[in-house]
């Protein structure tokens, strides 16, 4: 049976690739030594806003290598099981607290190896807005 075109598309252009509707994400980075409170939104267009606890904010757009990939995180069905997953508590002190909101989903960890281990998908959305939102 011949292959039909939209069947050769979906092997060069994986559905990963493909652009996902998103909605606001939301990350929040809290601990630290010195109490850090950081809120970082970025809306569906890679447009995004760092907030610190003092109030200061500073805006950006997301290049968009790095918006394509956030949206593949954010439709990768392991953040919804990340998601479902309790939190321990840990006995780590001075640690940073990320706490990831994606459309219904919500999860969060506490920066602490060995003790813990961060959830893998939401750990690359937390290293990618850090890395992009300085």
């Amino acid at each position: 049976m011949p292959v039909t075109v939209s069947e050769y598309v979906a092997v060069l252009v994986p559905d990963a690739a493909l652009p996902v509707t998103v909605t606001e994400v939301v990350l929040v980075k809290s601990g630290g030594i010195a109490g850090l409170s950081d809120t970082v939104r970025v809306e569906p267009d890679g447009h995004w806003t760092r907030t610190d606890r003092g109030g200061a904010s500073r805006e950006g757009q997301l290049a968009a290598e790095k918006l394509t990939r956030l949206r593949q995180l954010a439709a990768d069905p392991r953040l919804a099981a990340e998601a479902a997953v309790t939190v321990p508590p840990t006995m780590c002190a001075d640690a940073f607290t990320y706490r990831l909101t994606i459309g219904p989903n919500q999860v969060g960890y506490v920066d602490c190896p060995p003790e813990t281990t961060p959830p893998a998908v939401t750990a690359q959305v937390v290293d990618l807005l850090n890395g992009a939102t300085g």
